[in-house]
């Protein structure tokens, strides 16, 4: 059977749409191709602020991440600190003790592999690199336990790499500060 001319002014039709098609997926490639570029160059040329690091053979012997240095300090201005260090398989220290709405500056690092912390019930959720210090920043509204898992798969122990953060009121926070520079719910 001979081709009719409809059977040809659909193939050149169908021809048509599927090569602008073509172009729009080549054109949608490329311009994804130029924004990973683009980000690549401006994270070069436009590295973080603020990054700051720490040697992870002698982190645990000097500086921030001593074991002694561990835990929440009370800063003057009423804010907290915690510090803590993440190694296979747990969190050191095991359980952080904080006050209930004041601020939270939370200081971790690595000493050996890459993990990562969440709290439950906070905007906290940060990876702990080796040699690199991470902050995070948040505020308790109300008392109470918080369970804080690795999220980031460290080895064969790391379903049983959790710690516990406990909220507790101000005042009876100030009164254990008054008596320890640095506190945790352990010991």
């Amino acid at each position: 059977m001979p081709a009719t001319s409809d059977d040809d002014e659909g193939g050149q039709t169908a021809l048509r749409v599927e090569r602008r098609w073509a172009a729009l997926s080549i054109f949608i490639l490329c311009l994804l191709v130029l924004m990973a570029g683009f980000a690549g160059i401006h994270e070069l040329l436009m590295p973080q602020a603020r990054v700051e690091t720490v040697d992870v053979h002698t982190a645990a012997l000097k500086g921030e991440f001593i074991e002694s240095n561990l835990g929440t300090e009370l800063r003057p201005d009423g804010s907290v600190v915690v510090r803590m260090v993440a190694q296979q398989y747990s969190f050191t220290p095991p359980c952080l003790l904080v006050p209930v709405d004041t601020p939270v500056t939370l200081r971790a690092t690595s000493l050996d592999a890459i993990h990562g912390l969440i709290i439950d019930g906070t905007n906290i959720n940060t990876m702990l690199v080796p040699g690199f210090i991470s902050v995070a920043e948040t505020r308790f509204r109300e008392t109470g336990d918080h369970r804080m898992p690795c999220h980031e798969y460290c080895g064969v122990g790391h379903e049983g790499m959790w710690a516990d953060v406990r909220v507790i009121p101000r005042v009876q926070f100030q009164q254990m500060a008054a008596d320890k520079p640095r506190l945790s719910c352990v010991g």
